[in-house]
């Protein structure tokens, strides 16, 4: 009732009050499923909506609360019927978590503090390993070690990068990642 209200604190809050009041309940996998959601689908508003911001972009905390829920329940209700999508949830959190990482990363690169930068992607690769973003987490160590004069660790990054994304679409259009003015509508 309070989701489709909009009223998402509200709506976690019945939610933890019904896990911690009735944990035995036999629909408890879909509370904390329908937790997981509240988060997950947490509203951007109209901006949002037309912009359609990459979730990467976003504030992290909701996709964390969601990721918390989802694991939540899919280890505590293996078999539950919410459990599948709930995985698939996950795994999209992940990709969006690695991407919010890269987003800082990339802006620390274009401010300069490229240290902070290198710091931002080894977090990436080291937090969500199997994500997406990972390529681009090589490539922002490439440039911050090539920017900060650190040759030897700019080339080991290098090389693990073309080892690894031999066809990397960085190493032709760098960071950019320009959007055209028509694509916004």
């Amino acid at each position: 009732m309070y989701w489709k209200a909009g009223e998402i604190g509200s709506a976690i809050a019945a939610c933890d009050r019904f896990i911690k009041l009735h944990p035995n309940h036999p629909a408890v996998d879909y509370v904390y499923y329908l937790k997981g959601l509240v988060n997950f689908n947490e509203d951007l508003g109209f901006a949002g909506y037309i912009s359609s911001q990459d979730p990467g972009e976003r504030d992290p905390k909701a996709a964390k609360e969601s990721f918390n829920a989802f694991r939540d329940l899919v280890t505590r209700f293996p078999n539950s019927k919410y459990t599948p999508d709930a995985i698939l949830r996950m795994n999209f959190l992940v990709n969006s978590m690695a991407a919010q990482e890269i987003h800082v990363a990339r802006y620390y690169v274009n401010r300069g503090a490229y240290i902070a930068a290198v710091n931002r992607a080894q977090t990436a690769i080291k937090t969500y390993p199997n994500a997406p973003a990972v390529e681009e987490a090589m490539y922002v160590m490439v440039v911050a070690y090539d920017k900060l004069g650190m040759t030897d660790l700019r080339d080991d990054a290098d090389r693990i990068m073309r080892k690894n994304y031999p066809q990397s679409r960085f190493y032709k259009d760098g960071l950019d990642r320009k959007t055209a003015w028509w694509k916004l509508w």
